[in-house]
């Protein structure tokens, strides 16, 4: 087995939209994001618990979209090109079908030109708070209804609103959609850390 060497960019060195698109084409194992500013970023891998985690919150809300048909669900690996030119990639998000369908087909192949009504980023152990944070305000800045930053390890959520505000819950039993996804109630102990 061969194993790439690590690679390591100057902080200053930036990319183009097509550039990003190009290195992300051809790297489809590594998981990229690039800033307003142009600066890449190469995200690790996720941990097992976190990748566990991720994939139960992502069902649940894919369950519940099957059901209600109300628009499309995305995985941690979907690129969104935000309003304000930064290509990001939530954990999981979710886009009304109207605003999908929206865009032309040829855009949504690539990085969809648009901002998920709803996000949810899963802190890892190798995620930095304060960096997952300005995320989600750039997402609510950029349009995001809804976002929920969940920390297993706090036992912690924090909503993000379109309206600017902020909610810290401690040790909730459940989390709910609102009026941005409807009905949608997701259950905090499918994620929760024991140890």
């Amino acid at each position: 087995m061969v194993s790439s060497p690590p690679v390591y960019l100057p902080q200053s060195f930036t990319v183009t939209d097509g550039q990003f698109w190009e290195l992300a084409k051809t790297n489809p194992e590594l998981r990229l994001e690039r800033t307003a500013a142009g600066e890449l970023i190469i995200m690790p891998p996720t941990g097992g618990e976190g990748g566990s985690y991720n994939a139960e919150v992502t069902t649940d809300i894919a369950i519940w979209n099957r059901r209600t048909q109300l628009g499309k669900v995305f995985d941690s690996s979907t690129g969104f090109k935000l309003p304000n030119g930064a290509t990001r990639a939530p954990d999981t998000a979710w886009i009304t079908n109207e605003r999908w369908n929206a865009i032309p087909s040829d855009q949504r192949k690539k990085f969809a030109p648009i901002c998920p009504d709803f996000i949810l980023e899963l802190a890892s152990e190798s995620d930095d708070l304060d960096t997952l944070r300005q995320k989600m305000q750039e997402y609510i800045e950029n349009g995001c209804r809804l976002g929920w930053l969940i920390i297993p390890k706090m036992q912690q959520v924090e909503i993000y609103r379109i309206d600017g505000s902020t909610e810290i819950l401690q040790s909730p039993v459940t989390l709910s959609g609102e009026n941005v996804l409807p009905g949608f109630t997701l259950s905090i102990s499918t994620i929760s850390q024991t140890d």
